[in-house]
């Protein structure tokens, strides 16, 4: 098996032979996905680097690698930092890193099939005033060199039921060609995957986690669409659940197909298409309309089925979780539990509801210090016993037709009390997740709004957090989905401008993060509701809370809370007996009932 200094220098002599003085490798696909399939792994597979978000240059003489603040720690732990410099985003890009560290005259290569044309656009600025250029390659120098490079999944597409979509592709497509013709547009063009799930109700296996189908849409003002997808994939139950109005294509007929909308009007999303798809109208000719994929905000503001169906799968999801912190609570403080075994333990007890598909993200199980690694992914190497008198943080989710959950908790394992500073932050993590649950707010509202409430009273003892405090969540679909969120609004991020409309799902995930030491976060997915308050001059909404586990009540400094704090935390778990009971029996019951007392 190559080193990860192997497969640098093997990429660097095939730049060299390709005429390139450097290129960009994202974790990134075709379709701008934050999880991708095993062949599209490249940055993995050159620097080590496990996390779903981040960016590698490489040059001659000097290599970089670009990750934000979730990343921090995970970053210097998984990439050899005598081959590759840590550059931090949002402080710096590869965009600045090139303009200062690129050669005079550099030709730099880049994937039009892996990057925005927002993101090509600036780093060619940014190349062109060192008299540099950025050049898209026609075959990617890393899959060159990348000898055992998996292919990409073959699995089937399969229909999603209407009883778990709430409505019908053909619906679906009629809504979007309405919103072209109201346009005056000719076709969009659906790219991420997601999207394309949704719009045509289907559903797939080709990336962990996420149930989604490696292909292609064309929507077109008329109501039909075209698919592309491998032939390998297309079964007859998908043929007959497309109907005659959506024509099945094979993948490589989509570059053709574009071609083909010479002097047609076509929307296309420049935060969700890459830069190849551009080109490619570009060269046709065809008049582009930048602007948000149609099928975005319909998707993120669910119908009352999927949200009654959101609301099955986190009650069942629930007792799982409620059954493993009673499993944690008694085998923990025996001292033989690791972060894997844990995880594992956490998985088998989802399955066994019958019900669950997959995970919704690889289990985040951070025992101590790694606890303090947001997005930590624990491995064979990396593995901690989940030790005496510690804290353990546990964010995990499953996949289910109804519905996607995503929960976090965070325990203390005895057997002796958690010591005051632990306690602390915690209940400065719950004051923070309890004021954004009770949040009430005018129509209009976006989440960068929103995103000091969860952070006041960690501010306040001047802490903070790395990372969003909200991100959107699919039905049965991505576990982070566009294009609400909570988060500050510093930096542009996506979605923080985004209205917070009844229907949206988000998650409630406050934390805190010593470094070395443990981590915090307590997390809720929340529904958008509208609030009905009487004198109320104008729309009002706020927040239905969707997820039901018992919060560590051993944690909580109860001193540190306002009386209408412990009022919510009281009601809060007494929801949850009320939902997790029906489900539980014996010494499961008893310990959800003496989880959920009254504080």
């Amino acid at each position: 098996m190559q080193t990860h200094e192997a497969r640098l220098s093997a990429l660097r002599k095939q730049l060299a032979k390709d005429g390139l003085d450097g290129f960009v490798i994202p974790i990134s696909d075709e379709h701008m996905s934050e999880y991708v399939g095993a062949y599209a792994q490249r940055l993995e597979w050159l620097t080590g680097f496990g996390g779903s978000a981040g960016t590698a240059v490489v040059l001659a003489d000097k290599a970089a690698i670009f990750v934000d603040g979730r990343y921090t720690l995970q970053v210097r732990d998984q990439v050899d930092g005598a081959l590759w410099s840590y550059e931090s985003v949002p402080q710096t890009s590869v965009a600045a890193w090139l303009a200062e560290h690129a050669p005079e005259g550099a030709k730099i290569g880049y994937d039009a099939w892996l990057h925005a044309k927002g993101w090509a656009d600036g780093v060619a600025q940014a190349l062109d005033a060192r008299g540099g250029v950025l050049s898209p390659v026609v075959a990617n120098p890393v899959d060159t060199v990348w000898q055992d490079q998996p292919a990409p999944s073959l699995a089937p597409a399969v229909p999603h039921a209407d009883e778990h979509a709430g409505k019908s592709a053909h619906e679906k497509r009629a809504e979007v060609a309405e919103w072209l013709a109201a346009r005056g547009l000719d076709a969009a063009v659906v790219s991420a995957l997601d999207s394309v799930a949704w719009l045509l109700n289907i559903r797939g296996a080709d990336v962990d986690r996420t149930p989604v189908a490696l292909s292609f849409v064309i929507a077109h003002a008329d109501g039909t669409a075209d698919l592309f997808i491998a032939p390998e994939k297309v079964t007859p139950e998908l043929t007959a659940h497309l109907g005659n109005a959506v024509r099945v294509q094979p993948r490589e007929a989509f570059v053709p197909a574009l071609e083909a909308l010479k002097g047609r009007k076509v929307a296309v999303d420049p935060e969700r298409a890459v830069a190849a798809i551009f080109h490619a109208l570009e060269r046709a000719g065809a008049k582009i309309v930048a602007v948000t994929d149609p099928v975005v905000l319909p998707k993120a503001i669910k119908n009352p089925v999927e949200q009654a169906g959101h609301r099955a799968a986190q009650a069942r999801d629930g007792a799982a979780i409620a059954r493993f912190l009673r499993w944690v609570e008694v085998e923990a403080p025996k001292g033989s539990v690791t972060e894997l075994a844990a995880a594992d333990r956490l998985q088998a007890f989802r399955a066994e509801t019958g019900l669950l598909r997959d995970l919704s993200f690889d289990t985040i199980s951070g025992a101590g210090p790694n606890g303090a690694v947001v997005h930590y992914r624990v491995s064979e190497e990396t593995s901690r016993t989940l030790e005496r008198n510690s804290v353990y943080l546990v964010d995990s989710g499953g996949q289910y037709l109804d519905g996607t959950t995503d929960i976090t908790r965070t325990v203390w394992v005895g057997p002796d009390a958690p010591p005051p500073e632990v306690k602390d932050r915690f209940t400065r993590v719950l004051k923070g997740h309890i004021a954004l649950a009770r949040a009430v707010f005018p129509k209009g509202t976006a989440g960068s709004q929103l995103d000091s409430f969860a952070r006041q009273f960690l501010w306040a003892a001047g802490l903070d957090y790395a990372h969003g405090t909200g991100h959107g969540v699919g039905s049965f679909l991505a576990v982070h989905e566009g294009p609400q969120r909570i988060a500050k609004a510093a930096g542009g991020q996506a979605g923080t401008g985004q209205e917070l409309m009844p229907g949206m799902i988000l998650s409630n995930e406050p934390g805190y993060y010593k470094t070395g030491e443990y981590g915090i976060r307590i997390e809720n997915l929340v529904l958008v509701e509208r609030r009905e308050i009487a004198g109320a001059e104008g729309e009002f909404c706020g927040f239905e809370t969707l997820t039901f586990a018992p919060i560590a009540r051993d944690l909580v400094d109860v001193s540190l809370l306002s009386s209408e704090e412990l009022g919510w935390l009281n009601a809060y778990h007494a929801q949850v007996r009320s939902v997790l009971a029906p489900q539980l029996a014996g010494a499961e019951l008893a310990w959800l009932e003496a989880a959920c007392a009254s504080l």
